[in-house]
């Protein structure tokens, strides 16, 4: 098997560890637990996993990198981590849950027209056709198709399409990293590292649940750091660092969603309505069309 499209299965994996996002936030929600502190956890315990992982597939000296490579480290973990999770619950608090996933899911847009401007990606009709029916299909399979608790704030629309570019920029700066072949374990530390001193120091989680040493918030922190960041990280820029077109990446990965609205339906007992079918498969049809091999 070509070995860019062993990254690909790779990168499609990852969106499906994070499909399982939603799972733990409910369940860490029950447990008292904020958003902020939520993803504090999940990046603190990831962080801690990933350098013991780095440890042990690359030695000590993986952590040893370059300028440029830590600069995006730092870009990484305080934009796209960092600020993307505030930005987010900002956007979802002031205009609902499937404004904010419109705006979110926006995301392979905005990759595409910076990949086209910083690697030189060409990005032809078909291309343009795949990335209308991904976020149709990411907007339906995460909304079902209802707007009626949604609002406009004009606000919370500028953190919605904040929330969208900066997650898109992790496959951007990801793939700036991995340019001085740096080991993807260390990378994913950094990433997740900074991110957590990012919302640390911002939000200051810790004081916005009354128990923050609740034993089973703290196991499900631990699960879902382990499971939908590090395992997933560690995969993502495994992945990341043999593609040559990083457009692709965001598009790939949007299995995400529909992976959560599977779990939303056996785990929580959801409704598959047949506008979230609809989306799943314009989904399903917008990654095989990214997934053709483009002519040289």
């Amino acid at each position: 098997m070509d070995s860019e499209y062993k990254s690909y299965i790779k990168i499609f994996i990852t969106g499906c560890l994070w499909g399982t996002i939603g799972l733990f936030v409910k369940l860490m929600e029950a447990q008292g637990s904020s958003s902020s502190y939520t993803s504090f956890l999940r990046l603190l315990s990831a962080s801690i996993l990933l350098a013991v992982m780095t440890l042990i597939f690359d030695g000590p000296k993986a952590f040893r990198i370059g300028r440029k490579t830590l600069l995006s480290c730092i870009l990484l973990g305080t934009f796209c981590q960092g600020l993307f999770n505030i930005l987010y619950s900002m956007s979802i608090s002031m205009n609902g849950m499937s404004v904010g996933s419109v705006l979110l899911y926006t995301a392979p847009i905005f990759t595409s027209i910076t990949s086209m401007l910083l690697f030189k990606e060409k990005l032809d009709l078909l291309k343009w056709i795949a990335l209308l029916i991904n976020v149709a299909g990411c907007t339906l399979t995460a909304t079902g198709g209802d707007f009626s608790a949604a609002s406009l704030a004009p606000l919370g629309l500028l953190f919605g399409v904040g929330s969208g570019f900066t997650y898109a920029m992790t496959a951007v700066i990801g793939k700036i990293a991995l340019q001085e072949d740096a080991s993807p374990f260390a990378v994913a530390t950094y990433n997740l590292f900074f991110g957590c001193l990012f919302i640390a120091l911002v939000r200051w989680p810790w004081r916005t649940v009354e128990n923050p040493f609740n034993a089973k918030l703290l196991l499900y922190g631990f699960l879902f750091g382990l499971i939908a960041t590090a395992l997933a990280y560690s995969i993502y820029f495994s992945g990341l660092s043999k593609i040559t077109e990083t457009s692709k990446v965001p598009v790939v990965a949007s299995i995400e969603p529909v992976v959560a609205t599977i779990i939303g339906v056996f785990a929580f007992s959801e409704n598959m309505t047949v506008i979230k079918m609809i989306g799943i498969l314009l989904v399903l049809l917008s990654i095989l069309l990214f997934s053709r091999k483009s002519k040289p």
